[in-house]
């Protein structure tokens, strides 16, 4: 049995080392390919394709009007941008938030029974007559150069989508501080995937699609409440190319406390899991490239040993607890038992620390970076330490819930 668990230990720390490696030797690489993609976005746009981007709304009265706006002031002719609004069987104010939009020449409003928010979004599309078509989640609100700075790519006709920065809008709570810290990883990530053509989310916030990716490929699907996770991985099991705009910034509000973060990253990770059980003829398949041959399996693979190094260091400090009990009952309370001591003959020395004091190192390194890249610049706040203390010990709650819903196949809800 003991041996099992080093074995798993190994291969844990092991999966995590090569992921993190992996990243820094591509953020080398892409330097030169980072300086080029600013040289292109900073020269003047010549084509303008026209653009539709749909906003599909349940429930979201309180910010569906300044996600509009933020569309209507998006640096980009007004006559090439069109919005299309889809109330899907709201219950609160959003309907007549809607309606404020009702007379303005760039804005159309659809309305429907509420079906979730793929069939939102495909009500939209058999409307869109658009070169390209994207959505905006309607608590979330696109940076007014956002668009400017995604259409160039589109001057490359292999490519087929393009997803933008996400960031966190106006953090305010202890875990909107974790979250923001959290976002500025998954700003490199993406753009170090993007790199090697194995992006595998094209995110609700303001993914940008060719309209033809939809004629080909048919709308949207429910994709286990990740239609836009599915969408990807249809996309590349297809050849299509998605790329990132690290560039072109995205807003949006995420949750502030713990059930609703809980409810999401439940919904996330469960999603991702049951979705690449549907697509898990990708895996070490050659003609998929890095996302079968590496990223997927690595992505996967991470939820499993995440899970085992919290479990076994769960384990670890609960026996050392008991061991500590079972020595009072024994010899009774000692300043001695309970003062620390220190001596360099119990340092270990094996291999197991080393790889744990590396992997921790290069997650440093990488946030480092992550922070970055995202902010242009690294402030010591209160949002890293925040995340250096918590994130560790909330990420295997959802983890552990998604992987028990996928294993007795029980179905989550969006709400």
């Amino acid at each position: 049995m003991v041996e099992i668990q080093t074995l798993f230990l190994y291969g844990s720390i092991f999966v995590s080392l090569y992921f993190e490696v992996f990243l820094l030797i591509t953020y080398l690489e892409v330097q030169a390919e980072l300086i080029l993609e600013g040289e292109h976005l900073a020269k003047p746009i010549t084509r303008f394709p026209t653009v539709t981007i749909v906003v599909p709304c349940f429930n979201e009265a309180y910010t569906v009007n300044k996600t509009v706006r933020s569309l209507l002031n998006l640096d980009y002719p007004k006559d090439k941008l069109s919005v299309i609004l889809v109330n899907d069987g709201s219950t609160d104010g959003t309907g007549r938030e809607l309606a404020k939009f009702k007379k303005h020449p760039q804005i159309s409003i659809l309305s429907k029974e509420n079906g979730g928010k793929y069939t939102a979004l495909n009500l939209a599309l058999a409307k869109v007559q658009s070169d390209l078509v994207g959505g905006l989640d309607a608590d979330s609100f696109v940076d007014p150069l956002a668009l400017r700075k995604i259409v160039p790519f589109f001057d490359d006709a292999n490519i087929q989508a393009v997803i933008p920065s996400i960031k966190v809008f106006e953090p305010k709570s202890v875990l909107q501080h974790v979250q923001k810290i959290e976002y500025s990883w998954g700003i490199f990530l993406r753009r170090m995937l993007s790199s090697i053509g194995a992006l595998y989310v094209t995110p609700g916030p303001f993914s940008i699609f060719r309209t033809r990716v939809f004629t080909e490929l048919g709308g949207y699907v429910r994709g286990h409440h990740t239609e836009d996770l599915e969408m990807a991985l249809r996309m590349q099991k297809h050849h299509y190319k998605i790329v990132n705009s690290y560039g072109a910034h995205v807003y949006t509000v995420t949750p502030a406390n713990l059930p609703a973060l809980y409810k999401q990253r439940v919904r996330w990770t469960y999603g991702f899991l049951n979705n690449v059980l549907d697509y898990r003829g990708m895996f070490f398949n050659k003609k998929y490239g890095h996302i079968g041959m590496f990223v997927l399996p690595v992505a996967t693979s991470s939820i499993f040993s995440t899970l085992f190094i919290v479990g076994s260091t769960l384990w670890n400090n609960l026996s050392g607890v008991l061991d500590l009990l079972a020595r009072f009952r024994t010899v009774g309370f000692s300043w001695k038992l309970l003062l620390p001591s220190f001596d360099w003959f119990f340092i270990s020395t094996g291999v197991t620390p080393f790889l744990t004091i590396g992997a921790l190192t290069l997650t440093l390194v990488i946030l480092y970076l992550s922070i970055k890249m995202a902010d242009g610049k690294v402030n010591l706040t209160r949002g890293i330490f925040y995340y250096l203390v918590l994130y560790i010990f909330i990420v295997p709650l959802w983890l552990t819930k998604a992987l028990f819903n996928t294993v007795f196949r029980r179905q989550i809800s969006w709400r």
